[in-house]
């Protein structure tokens, strides 16, 4: 199994990002610390997965919140010994963000997942990183959609918010690299099956005057597969890219995209 014996914190874990890649890297061995806003919905997660065999534990942790960050890990080290990966899978209501046109929207509309999304990556990876550069390993993973990587119209100030992360990742492989820790940002097309996605098609479908699934077909015409990117697909890359097998990547974007982005 590729992740046998490593010790995974993953933070949004009650969400389906979130969820989707805890259940794969509990496939692959690894033992999850799951956390979230919502201590039932992470519970819940955890449950599913101690079904199958698998050792999850929940905890309810504001990603945002750096002293709760501190001491949710502070514990996971005393408990496990070390942490190997940690995956932050946060997110934000996307109404009266996205579907805008940016001369409409207002300033804290715009900021605010400017602002949400670099604490919260900010926040977890520091003090993830600080840690792991002292036992000398560690991986850092992120997720990102494709208008991290071109201009994409009514996404507000997520598009932005999305492109700091991964400049983030690779400023903190620079730094912690050469420590031993690798930072990855895995960047997808948006995801149908997630309910954030189904707002968010939604919403650009209203504000140019066409149906969802009208918008969701234009958006997979764009790609090589003709299709979006999967939850499993995701999650599965995500479990690679975590392992020993993925030793060489760090400071980049895994592309998921299926084509619509090439870099």
């Amino acid at each position: 199994m590729l992740l046998e014996d490593k010790n995974v914190v993953i933070y949004g874990a009650g969400g389906a990002v979130g969820s989707a890649v805890a259940r794969s890297f509990a496939r692959e061995g690894a033992r999850l610390f799951l956390t979230g806003r919502s201590l039932a919905a992470v519970q819940a997660v955890a449950k599913d997965i101690g079904t199958d065999g698998a050792v999850a534990e929940a905890a309810q942790v504001d990603a945002l919140d750096e002293q709760a960050v501190e001491n949710h890990l502070a514990a996971v080290v005393d408990k496990a010994k070390r942490i190997d990966v940690v995956f932050n899978a946060i997110g934000i209501p996307q109404k009266g963000i996205q579907g805008i046109p940016l001369i409409e929207l207002s300033a804290e509309s715009f900021t605010l997942p400017v602002t949400t999304y670099a604490r919260s990556h900010f926040v977890t990876a520091k003090a993830s990183a600080r840690r792991m550069v002292k036992q000398g390993f560690g991986v850092i993973l992120m997720h990102t959609p494709e208008p991290a990587r071109f201009g994409a119209p009514l996404v507000g100030g997520m598009g932005p918010a999305w492109s700091a992360m991964e400049s983030f990742a690779r400023s903190l492989s620079a730094e912690c690299g050469p420590h031993g820790v690798r930072a990855v940002a895995l960047r997808t097309t948006g995801m149908p099956e997630t309910p954030t996605i189904d707002v968010v098609f939604g919403l650009h479908a209203k504000a140019i005057g066409v149906t969802r699934q009208q918008f969701l077909s234009t958006i997979e015409g764009m790609t090589h597969r003709r299709r979006s990117t999967s939850l499993r697909e995701l999650a599965d890359t995500a479990a690679f890219v975590a392992s020993d097998r993925g030793a060489a990547m760090t400071g980049t974007v895994v592309n998921l995209t299926g084509g619509i982005a090439v870099d």
